[in-house]
């Protein structure tokens, strides 16, 4: 039976270096190294062009080449007969080959030495196995995807009405559709250039509210890139540029601590995009090198996307449905210890108690209840009123403020502050406290504004 390029998937994977042949006009031969061979289809596949004067010579002048694939689960070596069409150094593709040899280069420090420069696309004219002298090692064969499991999943996800519930079912999907136990969700804050963690399951530390500015790590440049990005093993690699230098104090550095699978093997940074625009990314890790195949990688982006989707049909119906102003009925006068709240305005960085809590624009919201509360006496306020307050000087505000919410409630929770926000019904919440409070806008040092 004659070998197509689809029953070659494993050797795409860019674990393995593949080999190129090529010879000179006189007939002398060269042989480079390949850090990454793509399938385009069923009869291409494309080339990374980074160094290779020689070979890019070669192949202009002598159009006879060979290309040598590694299967990297079983070692089975595939002798393909090629022959050069063209260069592209714009366009889908040659992004596509552009960030991944980024973010593989990226971990060992390479990221500005290795830069594509073309992608050079071949046709593929034969396809032969190379006979191996000793027992080759049978490829493992995972679970396939099931699509019953994985419909019910997207159905699921479309049920839920509330933020947290959305990113909640997206994630509960990835853990029992497709067995992956690390995951995060985070949401794009476009007034300050970063994504926000929002969500999380399988990690000792939750990393809610830790940060990866757009367009660095593989998380970044998922969100900036709008494409699906992996890295398939990290064996001989340092972890990825957003999750060096784990440990941070939160009361210090107003930062939280990015969270770290120790074991992780294969990382997966997948965008969420809801017409169009990125609003987020679904990350997710593996101990296993190879975690992420094909139809995992599809059934992702389709989760993602129905999540993305989900959320900003959320957002839009909860902004049509918001009353106008929370009810000016006074809260009962709080009994127990004095709480103390200080923010800060540089960053919207707020403290209770001396406690890291949040910042940005979920820190301004948080303000603004306890100002209303110490003002107006009352605690139940509207999403409305706060999306009407920060609307000026935050624009985009109005599209996520339900995720900035969601950030700011769990936040507390997972501090155990004695504070806490309740979602009442939609479009409303309530603040409560377990002792009156005290609310401190500090005045910024030079401390301050170096941060």
């Amino acid at each position: 039976m004659s070998l197509r390029l689809s029953d070659l998937s494993a050797c795409f994977e860019g674990v393995i270096p593949s080999i190129i042949a090529t010879a000179a006009a006189d007939g002398m031969p060269n042989i480079s190294y390949l850090s990454h061979v793509v399938r385009v289809d069923e009869e291409h596949v494309a080339l990374s062009n980074q160094f290779f004067a020689k070979t890019a010579a070669n192949v202009r002048a002598n159009p006879h080449v060979t290309l040598i694939l590694v299967d990297c689960f079983t070692g089975d070596q595939f002798l393909l007969d090629i022959g050069f069409v063209r260069s592209v150094d714009v366009g889908p593709l040659f992004d596509k080959i552009s960030l991944q040899l980024k973010a593989s280069s990226a971990q060992v420090g390479m990221s500005e030495i290795m830069r594509l420069r073309s992608a050079d696309i071949f046709r593929v004219r034969r396809i032969e196995k190379v006979p191996s002298p000793v027992e080759i090692a049978h490829a493992p064969t995972g679970d396939p995807i099931s699509l019953p499991a994985l419909s019910d999943a997207i159905r699921a996800i479309e049920r839920q009405g509330e933020a947290g519930e959305i990113i909640d079912t997206l994630l509960s999907g990835v853990q029992h559709v497709l067995g992956y136990r690390n995951a995060l969700v985070l949401i794009h804050d476009s007034h300050r250039g970063t994504l926000i963690t929002t969500g999380s399951i399988g990690y000792e530390r939750s990393g809610l509210g830790s940060e990866v500015v757009r367009g660095e790590g593989l998380i970044g440049a998922a969100a900036k890139s709008g494409q699906t990005i992996k890295v398939s093993d990290m064996s001989r690699v340092r972890r990825f540029g957003e999750a060096i230098g784990m440990e941070t104090e939160e009361n210090t550095t107003r930062a939280v601590a990015f969270p770290q699978l120790p074991t992780v093997m294969s990382q997966i940074a997948v965008p969420m995009v809801a017409r169009g625009t990125v609003t987020g990314v679904l990350f997710i890790e593996s101990p296993e090198r190879l975690a992420f195949r094909e139809e995992d990688e599809a059934a992702l982006e389709i989760l993602a996307g129905q999540a993305a989707n989900a959320l900003r049909a959320s957002e839009r119906e909860a902004a049509a449905a918001e009353p106008g102003q929370g009810s000016p009925v006074p809260e009962p006068a709080a009994s127990g210890r004095d709480v103390r709240v200080v923010h800060h305005r540089i960053d919207d960085s707020v403290f209770v108690d001396g406690t890291y809590i949040v910042k940005g624009v979920a820190g301004t919201l948080l303000r603004l209840m306890l100002e209303w509360h110490l003002s107006d006496g009352r605690n139940e306020f509207t999403n409305r009123e706060m999306r009407l307050a920060v609307g000026a000087r935050m624009p985009e505000i109005k599209d996520n403020l339900e995720t900035r919410l969601l950030l700011l409630r769990r936040r507390l929770e997972e501090k155990q502050a004695p504070i806490r926000i309740i979602r009442i019904g939609r479009g409303r919440v309530r603040l409560e406290a377990e002792g009156p409070l005290i609310f401190d806008a500090a005045r910024e040092s030079a401390v301050d504004d170096r941060r």
